[in-house]
């Protein structure tokens, strides 16, 4: 648990935005279907000032104009990591991600895509309860 909550926090130290860095969290919760971890980053989300029409709307997120092109590389990014073994990170997908991200960057997003992979599965693995957590203050 030290060294996820050492990854937890250097991810949240990378500079990248805490919008985004949530959105990508919930996204991948979604994926991997962990409900504790939707009904926590949809309650940081909110506390950090995401609007609900966004938080709503994320599972479908190709169908809708709320969403940056920034944050749309990001997603893409996120459901193609989150699904590494279906066919990698294709080159296309990378060159077009590095468009809206610096190589730092890249690395530090992609460090929150295995932050909460890694999150997700232990919170199915251990059963953890979802309707409990309450956000400590904006992200």
């Amino acid at each position: 648990m030290a060294a996820m909550s050492g990854l937890e926090h250097a991810v949240n130290q990378s500079g990248l935005e805490a919008s985004l860095r949530e959105l990508v969290k919930l996204r991948v919760s979604q994926i991997n279907g962990c409900a504790y971890c939707i009904d926590m980053h949809s309650k940081d989300a909110r506390a950090a000032g995401e609007t609900e029409q966004r938080v709503y709307a994320l599972n479908a997120w190709r169908e809708t104009p709320f969403f940056s092109e920034r944050e749309r590389a990001a997603l893409e990014w996120a459901e193609r990591i989150t699904h590494i073994g279906v066919d990698h990170a294709p080159d296309d997908l990378f060159f077009h991600v590095r468009q809206y991200f610096s190589e730092a960057e890249l690395v530090n997003l992609t460090l929150v895509i295995v932050a909460i992979n890694g999150w997700n599965r232990l919170a199915i693995a251990f059963r953890s309860v979802p309707g409990s957590y309450q956000p400590k203050a904006a992200v």
